[in-house]
């Protein structure tokens, strides 16, 4: 990958169906979530689909499913074919993995195999739909695992528009992506690096508080439309949090080409856009030395 020609790295992006046309949310979860972020009829691109999309934009992105088959009974995209297909389009595309922790030692094999076999850079956890706490010592083996591998885990923080507007919410609790229950995570694993997705209401103050205490504790923008954000993550992330906030969309239902020209519009210093844009990024994934 020549990181040093492209101009972002978007962390956050989801691979939608595979190549079977499988999609990785049931149907009633999926429409939910398209209702949430009004992206009605939005296209489900495949990887390859998803690649020549960030290239012609000379951008990388890191590209995930989420395996929540424990809770919703709904079969996962495998991570096999996210990898490969990642592989395929290594000039753009990084891959990471998601493993259910509920699957126990069997998941803790699959993602010792995932990182050394099929060159997965990370792992990604939505708590609320995969129905655990993060701090949950259930978890623990696999945090444990990824830690040892050196690579990040990805957690979703904050309300989810998956589930929205079904009753009950598609079974989908809430306080299970409160980014103080990672705190704990972090705490015990004290070298995993983790990343806090998504603006995190209506916990943002609490997100803030665990990134400037942890030391490895990152936050990615993906989910929102940057001119939504609240004033005190724009401020963080201008100031105390400038090495340590990274660029995400949750593409394909938010594209970076809007977010990217409503971030054009936030009040962010000169200094700090490449920063959160890209090198950041490149420093926690590896991607290259020195990034500043």
């Amino acid at each position: 990958m020549d990181v040093a020609g492209l101009v972002a790295i978007d962390v956050h992006t989801h691979a939608e169906i595979s190549k079977d046309g499988h999609r990785s949310l049931s149907p009633e979860l999926f429409g939910a979530s398209e209702e949430y972020f009004k992206a009605h009829g939005h296209r489900q691109p495949t990887i390859a689909e998803t690649a020549a999309y960030y290239r012609e934009r000379k951008m990388a992105a890191v590209v995930f499913t989420v395996d929540a088959e424990h809770a919703t009974g709904h079969p996962r995209i495998a991570n096999e074919e996210v990898a490969e297909g990642c592989a395929e389009h290594a000039d753009v595309l990084i891959p990471f993995a998601s493993v259910d922790p509920w699957k126990g030692r069997a998941g803790v094999r699959e993602a010792r195999r995932l990182v050394n076999d099929h060159g997965v850079r990370g792992f990604k956890f939505h708590p609320s739909i995969q129905g655990f706490s993060p701090n949950d010592p259930m978890a623990y083996p696999l945090y444990e695992a990824i830690e040892e591998l050196g690579v990040p885990a990805l957690f979703h923080t904050g309300q989810t528009g998956i589930g929205a507007g079904v009753p009950g919410g598609g079974g989908i609790r809430l306080r299970y992506s409160n980014p103080l229950l990672v705190d704990d995570v972090a705490v015990d694993f004290p070298e995993l690096r983790i990343i806090l997705a998504h603006p995190s209401f209506p916990w943002q103050d609490e997100a803030l508080a665990v990134a400037t205490h942890k030391p490895y504790v990152y936050i990615d923008l993906s989910g929102w439309s940057p001119k939504y954000f609240p004033p005190q993550l724009v401020r963080y992330a201008n100031s105390l949090l400038k090495d340590k906030v990274l660029f995400g969309s949750d593409y394909p239902v938010i594209t970076p080409d809007r977010w990217l020209s409503d971030f054009d519009k936030l009040e962010i210093k000169p200094e700090v856009r490449p920063k959160i844009l890209k090198d950041n990024a490149a420093r926690l994934l590896g991607l290259k030395e020195n990034a500043q």
